[in-house]
């Protein structure tokens, strides 16, 4: 029997098994109530490489910042960076707004409904594209997020490393044929994503309580544990900085980062890599005289493979003169600013020793 034979005849028991796991336990997020396309793309644009629990609070409040494409695509990109703020991988956050002032411009306001066009839009890749298209319309789109990914390499015991070239194709293969003739895509690329989400897990899967565990290849020949097949990590990088925390008369010292790279164009604090001896996390192209008074504390911080270890000092400038792109803020006015992540930590440890 050829594969595509096989998962043609196993799509049925599938789709039973599933669906209908999913239609009683399915969990209560705020996108999953939201019309339209709109909300489905911000919360896909969260999603990506962030946990569910870390995403809800800041869809609801970005969906009350601009609750409509064209009030997102009106807005400052400073605006959505100060709503994004905290969130993390920063250059979603400028695609999106990005993407929001094209729809504006040459799609009438609404999300494509062809993947060829989807995939034009800054910042939407295939998964993004398929999730937005199934989703919202009930397009026969498949999607292949890491949840599903894993849920389709242990159902149909996929091998070789998940990421390269041939499983990728083939799980990409799956995810198409499952979709086709399913009824209700919506609801089934949903399914495959909560599966892998509360279930289908990476180190301890709970086989126990899976609808579809009897369905599953990987389970009946005890591969379970070791399928996925993933790719091997790449070694983390230990950083130890110093954070400057200049505060004056109500009001705190902020940089701008450059227009490039890491977090282009976020403010922070001034920040040194104690080997480097350096005023940046990366090199410096001004320098300032900074005069360390006292340690608030410590933070720990992660951006993708470094493992950032800060302390904190009080500190004092000295010059009244600040370098261009340099400024002082309002306590007040920080909510709305895009900061990086590791400013709010800081932030929020010199809030708590100043109580």
């Amino acid at each position: 029997m050829s594969e595509e034979r096989a998962v043609v005849e196993r799509r049925a028991v599938l789709w039973e098994l599933l669906l209908g796991w999913y239609a009683a336990h399915r969990r209560d997020l705020p996108w999953r109530r939201a019309k339209g396309a709109y909300g489905v793309w911000i919360s896909e644009a969260m999603l990506q490489q962030t946990r569910v629990e870390a995403v809800v609070p800041f869809y609801e409040r970005f969906m009350r910042r601009f609750p409509t494409v064209e009030v997102l695509a009106a807005a400052e990109v400073d605006e959505v960076l100060g709503a994004w703020s905290g969130l993390g991988y920063y250059s979603r956050a400028r695609r999106l707004h990005a993407a929001a002032r094209v729809m504006i411009e040459w799609l009438g306001g609404e999300f494509p409904r062809s993947r060829e066009e989807a995939l034009a839009l800054p910042g939407v890749g295939a998964y993004t594209a398929g999730a937005v298209l199934s989703i919202a319309y009930g397009l026969e789109e498949p999607l292949v997020d890491g949840n599903v990914r894993r849920v389709l390499a242990r159902w149909f015991a996929v091998e070789g490393v998940v990421t390269k070239a041939g499983p990728g194709r083939e799980i990409e293969g799956l995810a198409a044929e499952l979709v086709r003739g399913v009824g209700d895509p919506s609801s089934w690329n949903q399914a495959l994503m909560e599966l892998g989400a509360t279930l289908c897990l990476p180190k301890r899967p709970r086989c126990g309580a899976c609808p579809v565990a009897g369905e599953c290849v990987a389970r009946s020949r005890g591969l379970e544990l070791v399928l996925p097949e993933l790719p091997a990590k790449a070694d983390g990088v230990d950083v130890e900085l110093e954070v400057f925390l200049v505060r004056e008369r109500g009001r705190v010292l902020l940089r701008r980062r450059g227009e490039s790279g890491r977090m282009a164009g976020l403010w922070e604090l001034p920040t040194r890599e104690v080997a480097a001896g350096e005023l940046r996390l990366f090199p410096a192209d001004v320098e300032m005289e900074l005069v360390s008074r006292e340690e608030v504390g410590e933070i720990k911080h992660s951006i993708t493979k470094h493992r950032i270890r800060a302390r904190v000092l009080g500190a004092v400038v000295g010059s009244e003169e600040l370098p261009v792109g340099w400024a002082w803020f309002e306590l007040g006015e920080l909510e709305g600013l895009g900061v990086t992540g590791m400013t709010l930590k800081a932030l929020e440890l010199g809030r708590a020793r100043a109580r």
